[in-house]
C-alpha cells in the first residue's frame, strides 16, 4: 500500500440538474418545491494507481473522465467514497485553469507556480526554463486574456511541467498545441515517467494511449468498464464508440465480462499470447533466429505461412451495411504467408460483402507495432476520393500491394471500410488486429529500429601513417 499514490474507494459524484435556470433559484428560496434531479457523473469507482505508473483514461464524452480527474486533483469533492493522493500533484485540466486572465503571462507564472506548491525562490530559479519552454516571446508580458488557445496551453503546460510534480495529470489539453510543441511536451512527459513520476493521461488518441501508458481504464456512463492492457482497453473503447445505440448496452456487458480475465500480455521484446480458456492453444514463443540474410551464393530466405500464428484478439466493429471477410497477406502470386522477407513485395487482401446500398465508399488498411504505434496505412482510393455507389449484394475484393520495409519483429494489420448510409458517413465495418505477420530475422542486415530505410552504408578507414586510403574489410554482398 505504501506504493499506492492515488486511491479512489467506492467514489461517486452527483450533480443537480435543472430543467430551467429559474429552478436553481427556486431551490435556494424554497427547497421543498424545488424541481431538479440527480445526475451521477461517477458511480462506485474503485481505482488504485501505484507510484511510477502511467495510467491512460479513455471514454466517450460524458463518461466521467474529467470529473474523476478533478476529484483526484481536489477541485471537486466526491459525494460518496474517499479519494487519497500522496505527493505533489500538478494538473493541466481545463484550458487556463488556475490562471488569472487579467494578469500578464509573467505574473501568472508566479501565481500559478505558487498554487502548485513552489516557493517564489523556486519559481525565480526556474523562470528562464519555463519561458523558454513556452516560447511565446514578447506575449509573456501581455495580459493572458489576449492569448490564443495555443499560447494559453503553452504557458500552462510549461508551468505545470516545471513544478517537479510527483503526479502529473493531463486532460486532453495538449491537442491545442501544434505538432512541434506536442512533441516537446511528450518528451517532457516521458522524462517524468522515466524518473519515476506517476502520470494520469486522458486522450482520445488511441496510439498515444497505447504508446505512452503502462495501463489504461475505460469509463462509460460514470462506471469503470475495463482495466488492463492499454491496447485491449483502447480497442474496446473504439468498438463501443462506433457502435449504434441499439448495440451499446450489449457491448457494455460484453466488456464488463472481460474485466478480471487476463486476455493478453505484450512485451516490447517478444510477443506472448495468453488464453485463459481451457481449450486454448499453447503459448506462441518468439521466433527463433533463422538463416542469415542471403548472399549471392546462398539460398535466399522465403516467405511462408504458419497456421498457428494469429492475433491474440481481433476487435470487430458492429457491421453496418457491409462485412469484412478473410483478411490475409499473400505473395504476388496469391500464396498466403505470414512470415515475410524484408524488402520483398506482398499483397494485403480482404473481401467486403455489402448487404445495403452504400455511397462514398472507401477501403483502408493500417500497420502497427506490438505496442500499437501506427506505422502507416493507406486508402484504396486516396484521401479525398471514394467509390460513388456500391449496391446491395455486391462483393469487393480489396488488395493493397506493399513493399515490406520493416525490420524483424511482429506487426499487426487493421482493415476498414467506410461509407454513407441514411445520410451518415462512418465505418461500415472495421477490424482492429485483423491479421498479424512477422518479418524474418536477417543477421546481415544493416538496418536498425523499426523501419528499414534501405540504407547502403559505406566506410573507408584511413591509416594515419599513410596517405593512401585503406578500404574496410569486404562485407557479404546482398542481392536485391
Amino acid at each position: 500500500m505504501d506504493d499506492i499514490v492515488i486511491s479512489l474507494q467506492d467514489v461517486s459524484k452527483s450533480f443537480q440538474r435543472y430543467a430551467k435556470p429559474f429552478d436553481r433559484l427556486r431551490e435556494l428560496l424554497a427547497p421543498q418545491i424545488a424541481k431538479s434531479d440527480l445526475f451521477w457523473a461517477v458511480k462506485g469507482l474503485n481505482l488504485e494507481v501505484p507510484r511510477g505508473q502511467t495510467l491512460g483514461i479513455v471514454g466517450r464524452n460524458g463518461s466521467g473522465k474529467s470529473t474523476t480527474l478533478q476529484m483526484v486533483v481536489g477541485t471537486l469533492q466526491p459525494t460518496m467514497g474517499t479519494v487519497s493522493v500522496k505527493g505533489r500533484i500538478s494538473a493541466l485540466l481545463e484550458l487556463g485553469s488556475g490562471f488569472n486572465t487579467e494578469f500578464t503571462g509573467r505574473q501568472n507564472v508566479f501565481f500559478n507556480g505558487q498554487m502548485l506548491g513552489l516557493s517564489r525562490k523556486e519559481i525565480e530559479d526556474k523562470f528562464d526554463c519555463i519561458a523558454a519552454f513556452a516560447d511565446i516571446g514578447e506575449f509573456l508580458d501581455e495580459p493572458v486574456k489576449t492569448y490564443s488557445s495555443g499560447m494559453f496551453v503553452r504557458l500552462a503546460f510549461a508551468v505545470a511541467i516545471h513544478s517537479d510534480p510527483d503526479i502529473l495529470v493531463v486532460d486532453e489539453a495538449l491537442s491545442v498545441g501544434d505538432e512541434a510543441f506536442q512533441r516537446k511536451c511528450f518528451a517532457k512527459i516521458h522524462a517524468i515517467r522515466d524518473a519515476g513520476g506517476t502520470i494520469l493521461f486522458v486522450s482520445h488518441g488511441a496510439s498515444t494511449i497505447i504508446e505512452l501508458c503502462d495501463r489504461a481504464v475505460l469509463l462509460d456512463r460514470g462506471e469503470l468498464l475495463l482495466d488492463g492492457n492499454p491496447k485491449l482497453v483502447v480497442d474496446k473503447y473504439q468498438k463501443l464508440s462506433y457502435a449504434p445505440p441499439s448495440k451499446a448496452q450489449e457491448l457494455r456487458e460484453e466488456i464488463r465480462r472481460i474485466n478480471g480475465r487476463e486476455v493478453m500480455t505484450f512485451s516490447h521484446k517478444e510477443l506472448m499470447i495468453v488464453e485463459s480458456m481451457a481449450d486454448a492453444p499453447s503459448i506462441i514463443q518468439p521466433i527463433a533466429p533463422r538463416t542469415p540474410m542471403r548472399r549471392k551464393d546462398d539460398v535466399r530466405l522465403k516467405a511462408y505461412f504458419d497456421r498457428h500464428m494469429r492475433p491474440p484478439e481481433t476487435t470487430a466493429y458492429v457491421a453496418r451495411g457491409a462485412k469484412i471477410c478473410d483478411p490475409k497477406i499473400t505473395t504476388l502470386t496469391g500464396e498466403a504467408v505470414n512470415y515475410l522477407v524484408g524488402r520483398d513485395e506482398y499483397l494485403y487482401c480482404y473481401t467486403v460483402k455489402f448487404d445495403r446500398d452504400v455511397t462514398q465508399v472507401r477501403f483502408g488498411m493500417l500497420i502497427k507495432t506490438i505496442s500499437g504505434l501506427e506505422l502507416g496505412g493507406a486508402s484504396l482510393v486516396g484521401r479525398s476520393y471514394s467509390v460513388d455507389l456500391v449496391q446491395a449484394g455486391s462483393v469487393a475484393k480489396v488488395k493493397f500491394r506493399f513493399k515490406c520495409l520493416l525490420n524483424s519483429g511482429a506487426y499487426f494489420l487493421n482493415a476498414g471500410v467506410s461509407g454513407t448510409i441514411d445520410g451518415h458517413f462512418g465505418y461500415l465495418d472495421r477490424w482492429i488486429d485483423a491479421a498479424m505477420f512477422k518479418v524474418q530475422v536477417e543477421d546481415f542486415s544493416h538496418a536498425s529500429g523499426i523501419i528499414d530505410w534501405m540504407v547502403d552504408p559505406d566506410l573507408v578507414i584511413y591509416d594515419g601513417s599513410h596517405a593512401n586510403a585503406l578500404p574496410l574489410a569486404s562485407q557479404p554482398s546482398i542481392t536485391d
